[in-house]
């Protein structure tokens, strides 16, 4: 049995403002790559209204944005079916990601460790990058447990809401951790209170405790813990998380036992070498 869990929706218009204004910056490839970030692993196809929906884009413009990229092979034209039309991601765009997976040497070192914690906890281990607002899993490691969660590799959640993601702010640098968090006031000015809140406590946990922790705070059946590393020779952070349905993994149990395995596996993945990113 799966625990569905909702990913996290597109995020429009959150590069800074000052690529905004940069004069080298080609908005009309970020809006095309936009439209293409839009898609994501439960969608069997998007039509131009969707697109421009998620992307906050007229529809007259992704109209165009779409014709292009299906000249180019990044969308394929579909139907669901019914009669409704839309597109699904091209070829083109699978050569992308498998050029850039086949270069994560990190997938194949931490794999084997994620296993190890994986059947020790019954539980879900995920190795994460960043991509904007969201953390990409890029490498899932399950127990041979029926109870997992629906999330597989490509799968995004929000930076701000999970342990993954706040173990990503946790881990970076103190320059990119205050851009993040001026991206994530500006996209939900009404959340910010709380979700600062929410970031800072799970800054101090991880200072105290070396992971952050979210205990039904993303969705309300899912308990997870996360730490973050910068392999040796790595430009970017990674994070390995440790997670599953909240009735089979209690606070105390991912906190006691669990935590110091995901603290010593991250720490072995701190030294080894690999090309992260």
């Amino acid at each position: 049995m799966k625990t569905k869990v909702l990913e996290t929706p597109s995020v429009p218009g959150s590069k800074p403002a000052a690529a905004r204004e940069d004069r080298h910056f080609v908005t009309a490839l970020a809006r095309g790559l936009d439209v293409l970030s839009a898609f994501r692993s439960r969608d069997r196809m998007l039509g131009n209204q969707e697109l421009a929906r998620r992307c906050g884009l007229p529809k007259s413009t992704i109209s165009r944005l779409t014709y292009t990229l299906t000249r180019q092979g990044y969308l394929v034209p579909a139907t669901d079916g019914k009669g409704a039309a839309g597109y699904r991601l091209g070829s083109a765009v699978l050569a992308l990601g498998g050029a850039m997976l086949a270069r994560l040497d990190m997938r194949q070192i931490a794999r084997p460790l994620m296993q190890d914690l994986a059947d020790s906890s019954q539980a879900m281990v995920s190795l994460g990058i960043r991509d904007r607002l969201s953390m990409i899993y890029v490498e899932n490691c399950r127990s041979e447990s029926a109870l997992t969660l629906s999330l597989d590799v490509g799968s995004r959640i929000p930076v701000a809401q999970t342990a993954m993601g706040r173990a990503y702010l946790a881990g970076c640098s103190d320059a990119e951790r205050s851009d993040l968090m001026e991206r994530i006031r500006a996209h939900d000015e009404q959340a910010w209170p709380a979700t600062r809140a929410g970031i800072e406590l799970a800054l101090a946990h991880y200072r105290e405790h070396g992971c952050c922790a979210s205990f039904g705070g993303w969705q309300k059946d899912v308990n997870a813990i996360a730490a973050a590393f910068r392999p040796e020779g790595g430009r970017a952070v990674m994070v390995v998380s440790c997670g599953g349905p909240g009735f089979n993994l209690s606070p105390q149990f991912l906190m006691n036992e669990v935590r110091p395995q995901l603290v010593s596996l991250v720490r072995k993945l701190q030294g080894a070498s690999g090309d992260a990113c």
